[in-house]
C-alpha cells in the first residue's frame, strides 16, 4: 500500500478557515476537511499554533483560543522543531526567518509539499511549495 501524502500547512491556509477569509475560504476548508478525513496526513508547525493562538486570543478569548487549537490538533498533527531545525533554518537564503522554519518543519516531519498561498517566499524549495488549489488537484 502507497504511503500517504504528507502536507505541512502554512499559517495563513488555517487562518483563511477559520477567518473566512474569501476568496480563499473554500479551497482551503476543503484542504482541512480532506486531511481530517485522512485523504492526507495533515502537519502544522509549532510556532503557527502560538501566533494561532496568540491572533485568536487578541480578538475573542483566551479560552477560544484553547477550543480552536484543540479541534486543530484532531485534525493535524504537529511538526518536530528542534535545534537542528532551527540552525538550518538560519542557512536558507529566505527574507522571512519564520518562512525558513516553516520550510524546515515541513522538511523535519518529511513532507510531500508545503501548501501556502505564498509560494514565492519560500524560494529556493528543497521540497515542492504549492497553492490550495494544486493540492486539491492532486488529490
Amino acid at each position: 500500500m502507497a504511503q500517504k501524502i504528507k502536507v505541512l500547512f502554512d499559517l495563513n491556509i488555517i487562518l483563511d478557515v477559520l477567518q473566512e477569509r474569501e476568496p480563499f475560504y473554500e479551497i482551503s476548508a476543503q484542504l482541512l476537511a480532506h486531511a481530517e478525513t485522512g485523504k492526507f496526513q495533515g502537519f502544522v508547525a509549532p510556532h503557527s499554533l502560538t501566533t494561532l493562538f496568540y491572533l485568536i486570543q487578541k480578538d475573542q478569548s483566551a479560552a477560544h483560543a484553547k477550543v480552536t487549537i484543540t479541534n486543530l490538533l484532531q485534525i493535524l498533527k504537529i511538526a518536530a522543531v528542534d535545534q537542528s531545525t532551527i540552525e538550518q533554518a538560519l542557512s536558507l537564503p529566505y527574507k522571512d526567518f519564520e518562512d525558513a522554519v516553516q520550510m524546515m518543519a515541513a522538511l523535519q516531519c518529511k513532507a510531500d509539499y508545503l501548501v501556502t498561498r505564498n509560494v514565492k517566499d519560500f524560494r529556493p524549495a528543497p521540497l515542492s511549495v504549492i497553492q490550495p488549489s494544486e493540492l486539491l488537484a492532486l488529490i
